[in-house]
């Protein structure tokens, strides 16, 4: 198993001088460590470590993880895979956050089935920001509908948005990228009392964090520079 400590300490000291260097503080950000494909004996070396935030994209491998680690006190399982209806009652009962409501059907189902638990359900929209048609996610234009039906529902609670950028971009163009989706949330939160409260930009992984945190990321999502390859 790889070093995860010190994986960790040199994350954290990466997200340290990035903030420093596009003049923003290193505890707006969250670092989200993604434990998808990696054995429970692995989150739990980064728990030790002081890791609390947890994201998962397949959800029985999570929920078998979650099991394993129950004992485990304040720790914040994020699930930021795609999202069928299937699988809805599931994540809403056992995460805390999903990055991943592209659907008001979806945001409906997730509602419905929270109802009864003590703490509404954390969601991001994931907003297919570079129009890919092989990618999950809102339209631009589709965002601004779907967040006020979400905004309206008891049992969620919106936080922000989710992207993924098209890969292989140049440093220019993740920028542009990651710039569009913090305007999309400037947008949103200015244009509505009701999305007033918006606060999170669900965004940025290894290969990117540097222009994702310049352009204003809450919440970067990081694996293998924490856990090494997936199993």
């Amino acid at each position: 198993m790889p070093n995860i400590a010190d994986n960790l300490k040199h994350i954290h000291h990466q997200i340290q001088q990035i903030t420093k260097n596009v003049g923003r503080n290193s505890d707006e950000i969250t670092l989200l460590a993604v434990s998808k494909g990696q054995p429970a004996e692995a989150i739990q070396k980064a728990y030790e470590q002081g890791q609390r935030h947890f994201g998962e994209n397949y959800l029985q491998e999570a929920l078998e993880k979650q099991l394993q680690l129950s004992d485990l006190t304040n720790i914040t399982w994020h699930f930021i895979g795609p999202l069928q209806s299937n699988k809805t009652r599931k994540v809403a009962e056992n995460f805390d956050w999903v990055h991943s409501v592209d659907r008001i059907k979806v945001a409906e189902r997730l509602n419905r089935l929270r109802n009864g638990h003590p703490t509404p359900l954390n969601v991001c929209l994931q907003v297919n920001i570079n129009n890919e048609e092989s990618k999950s996610g809102l339209l631009v234009k589709e965002a601004g509908e779907v967040a006020h039906a979400v905004a309206k529902l008891p049992n969620l609670k919106l936080r922000g948005l989710m992207a993924i950028p098209k890969k292989n971009q140049s440093d220019s163009e993740q920028r542009a990228s990651f710039k569009a989706v913090a305007q999309l949330l400037s947008k949103l939160k200015n244009g509505s009392p009701q999305l007033a409260t918006l606060d999170t930009l669900s965004m940025g992984m290894s290969a990117d964090l540097e222009a994702a945190i310049a352009e204003g990321a809450t919440i970067v999502r990081v694996g293998t520079a924490i856990f090494g390859p997936r199993l």
